[in-house]
């Protein structure tokens, strides 16, 4: 079966397993293995939108064993030039409070043994990661969650570790005194791969948590599944919405450089 075309791509996280009520869903099959899951497809506002929960529909997989490379290699088959990827996520600093949003512009790894590149040689690739998020979409974001009234953080650093088990107080800690902004299991190596397919792709951190609560006002207990699921299915409805206000308001042309990651990262080309 021929599989359709898509303009934009959307992963969901946590407690975000489905964005249309109204979809076709497609099987894609790629190099890497299987994706997470099906990709349902619907049409919004004129455009093909392509949609794949990270965890599966029924979080089945932990993040350190999502096949990353799979499911950026099949939105990338199916045409999809931009990525949203929203996330759950903790928060590292006082002022960042969980029901905010973070549009996050840097990212630290702390992951170990992903899979995290295309090019494991003969042919060699070094893309640059130093502005890895797509300052076109990053503003569209920010401009969308502004526009619902949701407390907005225009940047941040989201530090990735690599899971399933929370920080430590000592990571924890530690990953608040290099003035990092938020935590998550999951931006890594998402963002990365989406570079290495010349795809724009923009973050949006939901604060679920205060990690271990160490910058909490008051006594504040160390983040639990249970804790992240609840705030996220409080929120639920409004980062979907913010999800298709930021499909809706992106131009079908690309007015930034994203598209142009490979030139001069290829080596003999």
């Amino acid at each position: 079966m021929q599989l359709p075309r898509a303009d934009i791509g959307v992963f969901g996280g946590s407690g975000f397993y489905s964005l249309f009520t109204n979809a076709e869903t497609f099987a894609v099959d790629t190099p890497y293995g299987h994706p997470s899951a099906n990709i349902s497809i619907a049409e919004v506002a004129g455009k093909s939108v392509a949609f794949m929960p990270r965890h599966s529909v029924d979080h089945t997989i932990p993040p350190h064993q999502i096949n990353y490379r799979a499911n950026l290699w099949a939105m990338k088959h199916l045409g999809v030039s931009r990525i949203l990827s929203p996330c759950a996520c903790g928060s590292l600093q006082a002022e960042i409070k969980p029901g905010h949003f973070v549009v996050v512009d840097q990212f630290v790894d702390r992951t170990r043994g992903r899979f995290d590149t295309f090019y494991d040689g003969p042919v060699v690739c070094h893309v640059s990661a130093a502005n890895p998020y797509c300052p076109e979409m990053r503003q569209i974001a920010i401009d969308s969650i502004k526009e619902q009234n949701i407390p907005c953080w225009e940047t941040g650093t989201m530090v990735v570790i690599n899971g399933p088990r929370f920080s430590s107080s000592a990571e924890s800690q530690m990953f608040t005194d290099q003035g990092w902004h938020t935590i998550s299991m999951t931006a890594y190596p998402e963002v990365i791969l989406a570079v290495e397919q010349a795809m724009c792709v923009v973050g949006i951190g939901l604060v679920t948590d205060y990690d271990c609560g160490l910058v909490a006002e008051g006594d504040v207990p160390p983040v639990t599944f249970a804790e992240v699921g609840r705030v996220f299915a409080e929120n639920s409805s409004r980062i979907k919405q913010v999800v298709l206000d930021v499909i809706t308001k992106t131009p079908i042309e690309h007015h930034c450089q994203c598209s142009h990651s490979l030139d001069h990262a290829i080596l003999g080309h």
